[in-house]
C-alpha cells in the first residue's frame, strides 16, 4: 500500500523559466539515467525480494523516495513551461503550435500531448519503456545494478546543474545530487554487510563453481592482431578478486570448429536453392555479363 503527501519532498522554484531546460529535465525523468527507471527498479526488486525482510523494506523506502523525485522534476518542468516568455506561450496557442514549440525550444509533445507539463519520456521525447529496469532476484547483482544506476543518474544531474544559471533549479539539483551520493553508498553498504565483494564473487556465489570451465575462469583474452599490445592492468596478473584463482593473459584463439548447420526446414520457407543445394551450383556458374535471349524477353 502507498500513501502520499500533498507537499513536495524538497522545494522546487523556477526564477527564470526556460522551455529549453524543461526539455533537458525530461532526461532526468524518463531517460535511461532517470528517476522513473530507478523508482521502478527499486520497487520491483522489493516486490520480488526473498530472504531478510530488511532489504525488501529498504528497497521499498528508496523506491518510494524516487517517486517523490519524479514529482519534483515534473513540477520543475511545468514551472519552466508555464512561466516561459509570453511570446512562446502566445505562439504555442496559435494555429501551428508544433512549429511555435520547436522555435521556443520546448519539446512539442509537452504542449501537444501534456498541455504544458512533463512527459514520461526522455529529452528526445522517446517514451519510457522499462527495458532498463533490472530486478534479478539476486540481491548482490541487483545492488551492483543500483550502484550503476545511481552513478549515471548523478552524472546526469551534475551536467544539468552546469546547464542552468537559475538559482532555484540549481538548489533542487543540489538536493538530488546529494541523494544520489547517499544511494550509491547505500547499495555498496549492503554488499559490504553481506561480506564484501570477495565473499560475493562470482555472482551468484550459490552456484557450484566446479561446474564451470575453470580453465578459462580467470583468463583475459587478448584479441588484438599481431603487433597490438595487450592492455595490461590489475586484470592481467596477480590473484583474482575473489581469491580463487590467478589472472593471466591468453591469446584468443578459436576453441571450436567452423559451424555446420543442417539444410533449412521446408516449413521455414527458405529459398528452394537453399534447400536443394542449387544455390552453390548457381554460384559456380560463370557470369558473362550478357543477358540470355530468355532474359531479354522478360
Amino acid at each position: 500500500m502507498f500513501y502520499h503527501d500533498n507537499k513536495l519532498q524538497y522545494p522546487v522554484r523556477v526564477d527564470t523559466p526556460s522551455p529549453v531546460f524543461a526539455k533537458m529535465l525530461q532526461q532526468a525523468i524518463g531517460g535511461v539515467e532517470g528517476e522513473i527507471r530507478v523508482a521502478l527498479q527499486y520497487l520491483f526488486q522489493s516486490f520480488g525480494s526473498r530472504g531478510p525482510t530488511k532489504y525488501r523494506d529498504m528497497l521499498m523506502d528508496t523506491g518510494t523516495e524516487e517517486l517523490a523525485h519524479i514529482q519534483m522534476l515534473a513540477t520543475a518542468v511545468a514551472l519552466n513551461l508555464e512561466g516561459s516568455p509570453a511570446s512562446v506561450q502566445e505562439a504555442a496557442a496559435r494555429e501551428n503550435p508544433m512549429v511555435a514549440a520547436v522555435m521556443g525550444g520546448m519539446e512539442p509533445r509537452q504542449y501537444l500531448s501534456a498541455g504544458m507539463a512533463a512527459l514520461a519520456a526522455d529529452a528526445n521525447g522517446v517514451p519510457f519503456n522499462g527495458s532498463h529496469v533490472y530486478a534479478s532476484g539476486n540481491i548482490v547483482a541487483d545492488m551492483y545494478s543500483n550502484v550503476a544506476a545511481e552513478a549515471t543518474g548523478r552524472v546526469l544531474a551534475c551536467r544539468l546543474f552546469d546547464m542552468t544559471d537559475d538559482p532555484g533549479m540549481k538548489d533542487m539539483l543540489r538536493y538530488l545530487i546529494a541523494r544520489d551520493t547517499m544511494h550509491q553508498q547505500q547499495w555498496l553498504a549492503v554488499i559490504e554487510e553481506l561480506g564484501g565483494y570477495q565473499a560475493n564473487l562470482p555472482i551468484p556465489n550459490s552456484f557450484d563453481q566446479g561446474q564451470e570451465l575453470l580453465e578459462v575462469s580467470y583468463d583475459f583474452f587478448a584479441t588484438g592482431i599481431d603487433g597490438i599490445e595487450t592492455p595490461a592492468g590489475r586484470w592481467t596478473s596477480g590473484p583474482s578478486l575473489d581469491g580463487k584463482g590467478e589472472y593471466r593473459v591468453r591469446r584468443s584463439v578459436p576453441f571450436g570448429e567452423e559451424p555446420k548447420l543442417a539444410p533449412p526446414s521446408p516449413s521455414g520457407y527458405a529459398q528452394s536453392q537453399q534447400m536443394t543445394g542449387a544455390a552453390q551450383a548457381q554460384s559456380d556458374t560463370p557470369i558473362t555479363g550478357r543477358p540470355s535471349d530468355e532474359d531479354r524477353n522478360l
